[in-house]
This record gives structure tokens, sequence and C-alpha cells, in this order.
């Protein structure tokens, strides 16, 4: 990084931008999604299609967007239609090849919790829900998700399973009639986890620094490790330019001390 120094926000930005393709259609939400794909179509993905669940087809932000709503994603765009047309003509049929997706827990099958913390009728912490991504999870021909590596965030299995991953195992998908690839692939602060031929996350990348010991710690079970992992690029000046300066000047989802 010849001396530069950056945020895990940012950290976990570009790792997951990296994972994007060229001409890659995409269902993406506001926040830390939107900034990757923002910096995956101003490097190596131009063609690169951004959906969002209010009914916008090939998004071309002017700047930051607040909410999935905010009008400056109509400006520019490809298409506006209904959100019954986004999920059923576009994200059911199989035209959504990413799905970014987001949640308090995630467990060893890629199954993802927003729901609640607790008992569900008298629960500790009430989340925010479903909205789309159980739909997305579901139909989605790849899902990725970004997350610090807390202990807390990686159970063995989730309290609620407000979107799902394997289940129990990847025939499970396949069983329950989910037509989507499910969960390939969660970035952490720490590293990269991948399912193996079962369903079950692997660490198969640790970033520069990280270490096996440090992934460990932090999920609630017994990590498996790839057998040949890797250590992801070093983060560039230019992807750090990128993000700071034309998609979140203001730090608004990036919190970087940089």
């Amino acid at each position: 990084m010849s001396g530069d120094s950056y945020s895990p926000s940012e950290l976990m930005i570009v790792n997951a931008a990296r994972l994007l393709k060229d001409g890659d259609v995409v269902f993406v939400g506001v926040g830390q999604p939107n900034l990757a794909c923002n910096l995956a179509k101003r490097t190596h993905a131009p063609n690169l299609v951004m959906i969002y669940e209010a009914g916008v087809i090939g998004a071309e932000p002017a700047r930051l967007p607040l909410s999935i709503g905010d009008p400056t994603l109509v400006s520019g765009a490809l298409s506006v239609v209904s959100m019954y047309d986004i999920f059923s003509n576009y994200l059911q049929r199989g035209n959504v090849d990413v799905g970014f997706m987001g949640g308090a827990q995630i467990d060893r099958y890629g199954n993802i919790n927003a729901t609640v913390i607790g008992e569900y009728a008298h629960p500790k912490v009430r989340l925010p829900g479903s909205g789309g991504s159980q739909e997305i999870a579901a139909w989605a021909n790849r899902c990725y998700i970004m997350t610090p590596h807390q202990k807390r965030r990686f159970p063995q299995a989730v309290e609620f399973m407000t979107s799902a991953g394997y289940i129990q195992g990847r025939g499970d998908r396949e069983a329950r009639g989910l037509r989507g690839a499910g969960m390939l692939a969660v970035v952490t602060d720490i590293g990269l986890l991948e399912p193996d031929e079962t369903g079950e996350l692997v660490l198969t990348a640790l970033h520069p620094g990280k270490t096996i010991e440090e992934a460990g710690a932090n999920t609630g079970w017994t990590l498996k490790i790839a057998q040949n992992i890797r250590t992801t690029d070093p983060i560039s000046k230019r992807e750090l330019n990128i993000l700071r300066r034309q998609l979140d000047p203001k730090g608004i989802y990036l919190k970087s001390g940089g």
C-alpha cells in the first residue's frame, strides 16, 4: 500500500468489488454493496448493470443514493419498472447474476438471520427483517455478503433463518425448490469464506497481515481451512481514491480514517 492505510469497511468493499464480473447484472441495495458495485464499474467491470429493488434497472447514480427510492437512481437509468416486475420478470426468471446480502448472523451453511436475536415471540433484539432478501437469496444466480468477522455474527446455526443459504447442506436448496446457487462468498475484514462441496463455509483466503488463528477465534464453529489458502491482493491507491474522492467523499459508508 506504499504507506497508505485503509479501514475495515474499505477492505471489505474493495474485495467484494473484485468478485464482480464485467457484464454482471447485480441486485444491489444502498450502503457498502452500492459502493462495491460502483467501484467495480469504475475499474474492471464497466458493463456491470445495477438493479435496485424499487424498480430501477441500469442505474447510473450521479451521487451516493440515500435509499433504494432515491431519485438520483432514475436519472440515466436504462428502465424504471414496478417492484413486482423487478422480482417476477427479472429475479425469479434468472436474469439477476448477483445478489448482495446483509444480516446480523450468518451460519456455517450460509443461512442469514436479519429478523430477531433470541426467541421470536420475545426477542432480545428485533432486527429490520427480510425486505427482498429472502427472494434474492432464493433466486439470484449467486450471492455475496460483506460483514465484520466477529464471533457473534458467525454462530454455528442462526437463531432465525431469514434468507436461505444451503440450509443444512447443499442438497437442501434444490430439494426445497430454490434455483439460485446460494451464498458463494462471504467477505470479512479477515478474509474470504466460500462453501465446500457440502455447502459449509470454509476459509479460502486471508487479507494481508491477517491470520488463520484470528479467523478461527472469531467464528462460532470449528472453521475449516482450505488446503491452498491464498492471500488477497493488496488494496491499490486507485481503488482507495475512487472510493474516497468519487463515491463517498463525505465518508457516509466508508467510516474511513484515511
